[in-house]
This record gives structure tokens, sequence and C-alpha cells, in this order.
């Protein structure tokens, strides 16, 4: 631009452009360093003619240019326009935008709520002139001092509800036939361990201790490929052909150094300047110095990097511009020559890496617009180290070994050194996700342990009885607790030594969830049992006490085991490992929980009660108080109604039972789980890296870089399994993309779609070995393909033996003189080789080296793209073409570019009848994504149904058993709206949560239905007796003692636990105990199933009938 502008006026005519740059001007200004005198004219003497001839457009038919060289031949199909982002359906109500989905919702809210209302008015007025002419209240129940047992007679299949207000009436219930078994299996097996409670303890506890025998062979798997991708993946199929037939993708080491944004406009500086490369500079003399010792020998990263060629590592870093070497750094021209190389290191020697490579500037720079490199903000350190498949000669254990200094060696030297320049520095290694997960691991001990103490003292109080402090050490039950709670760890570690001992891995998420997990549940049935022991009448001898509760609620604690066992075991389903093993070890663990909280745990409540009723001391019941001081305090064995028993009787119920209030409660569950439906349609698949991670992490900040700074995705390779390359097959046309080639082959295609990444994901065309082999074996390209005059091959001028560089210039003389071209064109049929010459150059071109001579030579650019094993059949099992995905910055991202991928490589494939597939290294990871819903959906479905037919298998009730699974439908989609609220992703650990959270949601409905089923009275009475029944349990044996332990793990250190285990849980246990106190209820006092009791006259009411 300053040069146009020394022209005269805004337009340049020839004439003085010419004289203007043919001036002599001196040094540092525009113009020529001597004069020179253009002539326009050529004298007629001179024989001279000017040049005059047509120039074509490359698109001309007659100059046969690739589709690569010539996008706009004829032959050549436009690229699709990029395809018009998708816009979710939305309505113009007015001046408000509203989403179809949240209208539709709108608009069948308003009809359900309509129709409910008008049914309920109806209903309202017809039930009243009922209450008017029997002059009986609504929720009119005899009110007793106690709480009525439901299970007193000895035939458990009719049960006697007392007390009436006839004293020879009585109300019976015909219960369902597994029902009545069980409640008489439960009375007979309650007899039967209060008589051998030393045989039931020690022979149920040695069965779990024999399983715990497999903690021998306890092992953990921390490998991320073994966590995250499931068996039968089709990435994971297609990753192990290209390991195995090409090569593994190398392991990456890299530092991301970074201006710091200026405070006041919020840019970031360019760190393109000297002081900062001389900063690298240091840098890597460090990183060269980094030493680790393996097996008693150093190693060094020369050892283990990646060569493409000769003894340089392929480092990717701007001071490949330097050669490495600090050196050359003033001689080459300092920031000015790097500058140049953004633009030119393709065409300039000067600018080629150490390991004789161009070095693309955006794999070494970030945070720039566009091109323009030298704005960028960011240097890219990337080492690339050998990978290997199996480990031969434990190259992988050296590596890892160096990968600890290097992250040591940034996290004392590196990073003091880059923040004393007001710099930044993240940095990682190809092991640090899998150490940092390990550390995890023992971050959130604490936090474990405080949870099963605030469990313990939770349970110890509200198991015990307390009516006064003096008796507190008699009533209490903290070592009840405390066994209790070593039951729960007992059934834990018999899971584990299971699976263990058959050689089962366990994961870190199962030694840090499954634990509280499984006291949860645990814990639940625990207070459920006690506090139906505490409800039976102490006249009673302690067995008939202990057979009666069982009978009472062991039906419900075995239909909410059984469905919180198939819930977790639906999970193992889920294809995911670390999931699918998390599940299973969670069923195992709650089937062995619930076996000993039947057995083992009975017994303790027996040996308890035992204690307490001979006036010995908790925790030490050798310690035996008189009975003349426990007389003085009224003694424990005064039984007082609980506060929270009379809230659920005498408010909670009578609230619930208003006509108002149910319509109230009805209509605001409904709308939430109509706004849950149109939330879910707002959650995201995937799981943040970060989140998995502790957040002191060094990589949280790495992965921050990455996102913000790096402008080139992961590499992509389009795989080619079985190209036929001999002469009578097309593939080859049907491949590349040089003169000839089909115009939709692969390489067009490749380059095509990099014309809308936005869409594609495709960052650029592929880089093409048979392109560049084609190109090479060409007799135009005579410095590359070269023979001897005995046949064998010849190298470039340049390279020796040709030419030394101790001999000074090379010449034309010497060794190579008679070296000529391997073939003429008369060779060729139609400039391709045939079958014989394709599998005898083509070892010649990947050994061949590149240089200014041959640029084209395949060694290291392509050394591992093509499968040399058997091609001397004609067919090459496996070859790749190199490209790179857009920037990929959010889990969406990755899910989105891995399945435009597919959908390309199928679109081809069908194409041109060849078997192509994608593969990138985080694929293998992301595949989960593409049908994370459907998974979801399935196993969710499959888990309802199988708690449903639970439920109507032991209440023989297909009314009861809908309602349930209506209300636990409710739940898992009030939480998920809650995960769209709090911004919880879709993904394997979320999909397992969903499941057993339809497990632990039983608990919340499963005792207050079974409570309602074997209660009398009107519907409305029944839901009272039920809340006064069972509330109380439910609120404070499952509701506080989850909520209890859910909220220390708020106080982890892990972001995982805090999101997917804390917030999910935390949501669960408010959605189940709001719909198990509150919702259900009114549902049942709606339209719960009708009445099974039945009235008859007897003659004698039994004392036990009389419960209060």
């Amino acid at each position: 631009m300053n040069i146009l502008r020394s022209c005269n006026g805004s337009i340049c005519i020839s004439t003085e452009w010419f004289d203007f740059i043919g001036e002599k001007a001196a040094l540092g200004f525009p113009g020529s360093p001597y004069a020179i005198d253009f002539k326009l004219t050529v004298p007629e003497s001179s024989r001279m003619e000017l040049m005059n001839v047509s120039v074509y457009s490359c698109a001309d038919t007659s100059l046969g240019c690739s589709c690569g060289d010539c996008p706009s031949s004829q032959e050549c199909s436009n690229p699709e326009p990029p395809p018009q982002k998708k816009e979710p359906c939305s309505i113009r109500i007015l001046s408000i935008e509203v989403k179809c989905i949240d209208f539709s919702v709108a608009i069948l809210y308003i009809l359900l709520i309509s129709a409910f209302f008008g049914w309920g008015l109806f209903h309202r007025t017809s039930e009243r002139r009922r209450v008017e002419s029997s002059k009986e209240p609504l929720l009119n129940v005899i009110h007793d001092d106690g709480i009525d047992s439901v299970n007193l007679q000895r035939d458990e299949s009719v049960v006697t509800k007392g007390p009436e207000i006839d004293p020879q009436v009585t109300k019976r219930i015909q219960l369902a036939p597994l029902q009545g078994y069980m409640s008489n299996f439960y009375r007979s097996y309650g007899s039967w361990v209060s008589r051998n409670p030393t045989f039931v303890l020690f022979s149920s506890v040695a069965i779990v201790l024999v399983l715990c025998v497999g903690l021998v062979r306890f092992k953990v798997e921390t490998r991320p490929e073994k966590l995250w991708v499931g068996r039968g993946s089709k990435a994971a199929e297609e990753k192990q052909f290209f390991d195995s037939h090409l090569a593994p993708f190398y392991r990456i080491e890299q530092l991301i150094i970074a201006t710091v944004p200026d405070p006041k406009h919020g840019k970031s500086p360019s760190i393109v300047t000297d002081d900062n490369i001389q900063l690298l500079f240091d840098i890597q003399n460090k990183v060269d110095g980094v030493r680790a010792n393996y097996s008693g020998s150093m190693v060094a990263l020369t050892e283990i990097c990646l060569k493409p060629v000769g003894q340089d590592c392929a480092t990717q870093s701007i001071l490949q511009y330097f050669k490495m070497d600090p050196e050359n750094y003033d001689s080459y021209g300092g920031v000015v020559h790097a500058e140049y190389c953004f633009q030119h290191y393709t065409s300039a020697d000067t600018c080629l890496s150490a390991f004789q490579a161009p070095l693309d500037p955006s794999t070494a720079l970030g945070g720039f617009s566009g091109n323009n490199y030298t704005e960028a903000s960011a240097f890219i350190v990337t080492y690339p180290v050998n990978n290997a498949v199996d480990d031969v000669g434990n190259e992988n254990a050296k590596a890892l070994a160096w990968e600890k200094a290097f992250i040591q060696l940034a996290k004392e030297e590196l990073l003091p050194m880059v923040l004393s320049r007001n710099l930044t520095l993240s940095f990682s290694a190809e092991s640090s996700i899998e150490e940092e997960l390990k550390r995890e691991s023992t971050a959130d001990v604490i936090t474990i342990v405080v949870s099963y103490v605030v469990m313990f003292v939770y349970i110890s109080l509200t198991l015990g009885d307390a009516p006064h402090l003096s008796s507190f050490y008699l009533s209490s039950k903290v070592l009840l607790g405390l066994s209790g709670v070593m039951l729960v760890v007992l059934s834990v570690l018999g899971s584990v030594g299971f699976f263990s001992a058959v050689g089962i891995k366990s994961t870190l998420i199962i030694m840090e969830v499954i634990p509280f997990l499984v006291l949860a549940v645990g814990v639940d049935n625990m207070c459920i049992l006690v506090h139906a022991v505490k409800r039976q009448p102490l006249e009673l001898p302690l067995e008939m006490r202990i057979s009666n509760a069982l009978a009472e609620v062991g039906p419900s604690i075995t239909l909410a085991s059984l469905s919180e066992i198939l819930a977790f075991a639906v999970g193992s389903f889920i294809p995911m490992p670390a999931c699918r093993v998390f599940s299973m070890f969670a069923a195992l663990a709650v089937l062995l929980d619930f076996f000993l909280q039947v057995t083992a745990f009975v017994v303790l409540i027996y040996f308890d009660f035992l204690r307490a009723e001979d006036n010995r001391v908790d925790c030490f019941p050798c310690i035996k108080v008189s009975s003349s001081s426990v007389e003085t305090s009224e003694g424990i064995h005064h039984r007082r109604t609980g506060l929270l028993t009379r809230y659920m009787k005498e408010v909670h119920a009578r609230i619930l039972g208003f006509w108002v209030v149910k319509m109230v409660v009805i209509a605001v569950f409904l709308a939430f789980t109509l706004a849950s439906i149109a939330l879910c349609t707002r959650i995201q698949p995937g799981l943040e890296q970060e989140i998995a991670l502790p957040r002191d992490s060094y990589l949280q900040g790495y992965f921050n870089n990455v996102t913000e700074h790096l402008r080139i995705g992961p590499p992509l390779y389009f795989v080619v399994k079985d190209y036929n390359y001999s002469s009578e097959s097309r593939h080859t046309d049907q491949l590349c993309s040089i003169s000839q080639c089909d115009s939709n082959s692969l390489l067009n295609e490749i380059s095509r779609a990099s014309l809308t990444p936005e869409s594609s994901y495709i960052a650029k065309p592929a880089a093409s070995w048979l392109d560049d082999f084609l190109v090479w074996i060409s007799p135009e390209a005579f410095g590359c393909c070269r023979k001897y005059l005995n046949g064998s091959y010849c190298p470039p001028d340049d390279q020796p033996p040709c030419c030394s560089p101790d001999d000074g210039p090379c010449g034309v003389g010497g060794v190579c003189k008679d070296c000529t071209t391997c073939f003429r064109h008369s060779d060729l049929v139609n400039d391709r080789p045939s079958t014989t010459q394709f599998r005898d150059k083509l070892p010649w071109f990947l050994n061949a080296l590149p240089s200014a001579d041959c640029a084209k030579g395949g060694h290291g650019a392509y050394t591992n793209s093509v499968d040399l094993n058997g091609y001397g059949s004609g067919v090459i099992r496996a070859s790749e073409f190199r490209t790179y995905h857009t920037p990929l910055n959010k889990q969406g991202d990755y899910v989105n570019s891995l399945r435009a991928a597919r959908d390309f490589s199928s679109r081809i494939s069908d194409s041109l009848k060849m078997d192509i597939f994608p593969y990138s290294v985080f694929y293998i990871f992301f595949e989960q994504y593409l049908d994370i819903w459907r998974t979801a959906l399935i196993n969710i479905a499959i888990a309802l149904g199988a708690i449903f037919i639970v439920c109507l298998l032991i209440t023989s009730s297909l009314w009861s058993s809908a309602i349930i699974i209506l209300v636990l439908a409710m739940i898992v989609v009030d939480l998920m709206g809650v995960m769209a609220i709090l911004d919880i992703q879709l993904n394997a650990v979320s999909v397992v949560n969903l499941i057993m959270s339809i497990g632990i949601a039983v608990e919340f409905c499963v005792h207050i239905t079974h409570a309602y089923l074997v209660s009398h009275g009107n519907r409305n009475q029944r839901a009272k007796e039920a809340l006064s029944t069972m509330g109380a349990s439910v609120f404070s044996g499952i509701t506080l003692t989850k909520l209890v332990g859910v909220i220390v793990l708020g106080f982890s250190r892990s972001e995982l636990f805090v999101v997917y285990y804390f917030q999910m849980y935390l949501a669960l246990v408010v959605i189940g105990f709001l719909h198990g106190l509150v919702f259900l209820p009114v549902v049942l006092s709606i339209f719960g199933p009708p009445n099974q009791h039945l009235s008859i006259d007897i003659h004698q009411v039994e004392s036990s009938s009389d419960l209060s």
C-alpha cells in the first residue's frame, strides 16, 4: 500500500508504475537498488514480438485440472451450501416468543386441569350430599391412644383391624395371596429368629464373610478407555483396527503458555515477541533436561519421542522455525523470521522443522483469529511420544516415568518461570487424567467417613427413645445403630469381594459411592423395622412383638428392596463399563444388605430390646441399673406417641383431607411434571472433563485453556479398508484428487467438505499419501522417483550418497550422475502405474526422504499411513488419509463432529462401494452420546416395568401397582426437569442415577401404599391411617436418613460428586418426599383402590385387637 501511494493520482498507469519501480532508491526506501530502464516498445529491427498469448482458466476441460486444484472445474460439483441452523419450533404470542413444546404442554395442562376441576366439583357436590345424609365427617376415624397394628392374626390371609365402634364387630381384610403368604412367612420366621438368635446371627454374618475372602483379588480399574468404552463399541473396534494395522495414536504431552488479558480492554496481547520466544527456548531447555528413573536407567525425551525423520523429535512448537536451536534465533532474523514462516511454512527451506517437515502455525499457536498468526496470544507446545498397543518392550512404562517427571518439572520450575513474566501456564501429559482420577479416589475419604459418622449419629438418635434424659443410657440405640452401620459395610465388602473373586475389577465410583448409597438405602429398613417393633403392645412377649413387626412391614420391605435391586440390575445393561460394573456391585450390595437386615439385624433388635427391658446400659450391657432408679424417671417402658407421629396423624393428614388442598396439590404437581417434560428437551448429552476431576487439579486450567486458545481440532483420519490398487480396479481414481481422478473421489469430497466446516467439522483438505505417491512416480517429477542403472533406488541429488553436506555444494556429478527417472510417459497407462509398478515402487516412496529437490518423499509423513502386510496381492488392507477437525470447544461439538464424520463416511462408502470409516482419538469416549437418550428411555422403561411386575405379584392389585408406577414416573420426570434447571448433562452416570432413583423412590411410595391397602374405611380414612401408621417412619427413616447422608456429599472436593451425587440425590430426596407424603396420599384418597375389608361378627375380641 505504501508503494501504491507513491503513484500520482488515484490510479497508476503502466508508465508511471514502471518508472517508479525502476527508479534507484536508497537502502530502506521502496524502489530498486539500481536503475532499471523498462522498454515499453520493441523496435522492428530487433525481430522480437511482444508476448500475446491466450490465458486459459483452470476450469478449461482441455487442461484436466483436478478438483482439488480447480474447484470451479465443470466436472467438479460445487460444495453444498452450509445447512441452515435448525431453529426450534416457536410460536409468537403477542410480543413473546414461545417454543412449540412449551405451548403444547401449557395447552395440555389447561385441558387436564379443567377436566380435573370439573370432575372434582361434581364429585365434591355428590360427596357432600352423602356426608350430609350420613352426618359423618369426611375424614372421620376413631381416635385411639396409639397407632393401629395391621397384622395381628395368626392367619395373615385375613387381617383383623380394631378397635371398632361396636365391640362385637371387627373389620378384616382379605390380603393378596402372595402378600398373605409373605406375612405368614415373616410371622413364623420372626418367631424362629427370636428362638434361635445366636445361630441366625453367626450363620448370616459367616455367609457374607465368605464372600469377603474374594477381596484378596481386589483390583481397581483406572484406565479411561476401560472405564468409559463399552464392549461391542463400534468406535472401539475401529480403534483396534487402526492401532493394529497402522499405528496407535501417539501419546500427547502439552504445554500452553498464554498472555494475560488486558484488564481495560479484555483482549490478550500477542505472545509473539522476542522475550517470550527466548522464554520458550529456556522452557524447552529444561524439558530437554528432564530425566526419569526407570528400572535404574535414566529416560530422556529423545528416547521416547516420535521421530518421523532422523533423530529429531517431532515437537510441535514455534521454535521449529529456528530448528529448535537458540543459536539460530538471531541469525535467522528473530521474530521477523517467525512471522515470515507463518505464511511460508511449506515453501521456505529455512522454515522447515528440525525433523524436515513443514510446521503448520495453527498447531503451534493459539488465540488468533482467521490466519492472523501474529495476533496469537498463546504458544502451544506439543510433544508427541511413541505409543505401544501391547506395551512391547515396556515403551509405555518408560513414557509413564518420563511423564511423571515432566509434570513435576512443570509444577515446580516451569510454572514460576512463566508467572514471573506475567504469563499463564497450563500443562498435561497422556497419563494425567488417569493419575488425577487416582488422586481423586483418596481426595474424598474424609467426606465418606464424615458421611458415615453423621449417618451413624442420626441412626442412633432416631432409633432410640428418650422420654427423659435420665433414662437415655437405657433407651438409646447407639450400639444397635453402630451394628447396623457395620452390617452395611459388611454387605459392601461382600459385594466387592464376590466380584473381585470372579475377576471383575472395581472402579473409583464404586469405592466412593456404593458405601454411601447402600447405607442410605439400608438405614431406611432399619428404622422401619425398629419403629414397627416399638409400635407393638408392650403386653405382648418380645418374641411375638418381633413376629408381629416382621409380619407388618416385611412385605413392604421386601417389595422396596426387590424394586431397588431390580433398578440397580437394570443399570447393568448400560454399555459403559464404569456404570455397568457400578450397577452390578450396587445390586449385589443391596441384596446382601437386605439379607443381613432380615437376619442379623433382626437378631440385634431382639438383643437390644432384651437389654433395655433388663435395664442394662446401652454400649455397656454388662452394667445393669437398678429397677428403682429407672422407675423414678417413669421407666423406659412408658410408651408415648411421638411428636412426628402426632403431626402426621393430626395435622398433615387433616390438611391433605381438605378438597381445596387436594385440588391445589394435584394442580401444582401436574404443572411441575408437565413443565419438566418441556425442560427435558433442554438437557444436553455429555460429561465435561472438568467435572470428572478434582476441583484443585491442574487439568482444570488446562482444559479451560484448550477451549480458549486452540484453533485446530484433533487429527481426523479417514481409513480405507481393502484398497485394490491393481490397474483393473477403479479404486485409485475413486480415492485420489489429482488430474484424472473422479470428481466425487474421497479426497475431493473431503476437500469439498472442508469448505463448510460449520457442518462437516473438517478443517482442511486431507494429506494424501496416494496423491503424493502418484506425483512422486510421475516422469515430470524428475528429482523424485529415480533409479540407478542396476535398477535400485536412487535418491534426489541433494541427498546422500548423491550429495553430502561435508562435501560442499552439491553438483550433478558423482555416483548419481547416471540416475534416471523410474518411468517414461510411455511406461504408464494414462499416467497411472500398473499393478506391478505400484507394488514395486510403493516401498520406495514410503522410505524416500523429503528434500528441496523432491518434497514428495513419503518417509516420515506417511510412514504409518499404509499397511504393507500382504499388499503384494494387489490389495492394501488399511490406509489412512489425515486431516483435522475444527476446534471442538463443547461436549456437543465432540458429539456432533463424530456424528458428522460418520455420516460423511457412510455416504462416501455407499457412493464409492468401498469400506471407509473415520477415526479420531476421542471417538471411543463420545460414541455413547450418539444414542444416550435412547439408552436412557429404554432402561427407565425396563426398570419401571420390572417394578410394576414385582408390585403386581406382591399386592395382586393392578390398581395400586399402576398408581405406584405413575408416581415413580413423575418422580423421574421431575428429576430430569431439575437436571435441566441445574444444567446437569445426560451421560452414563446420570442415566444410572435416573435408573437408581426409581429404586430409591420406591421406598417413598411402597410403604404408604401398603399401609393404605391394609387399612379400613373409605379412601380418605385409609389415606389418613396410612399416613398415621407409616408417615413418620417414611419421613424420619427414609427422608431424613438420605438427606443427612446427601448433605455431607456437598462438601466433596470432587465436582463429579457434587453434581451427580449431591445435587441429583438431594433433588431426588426432596422430590421423593413431596410425592410420597403429599402427592401420593392425595391420589390414594381420590383414586385409590377400593376397600377390601369385610365386616364380620365375633363374640370376643382378643386383647391384641386393642392396639393403640
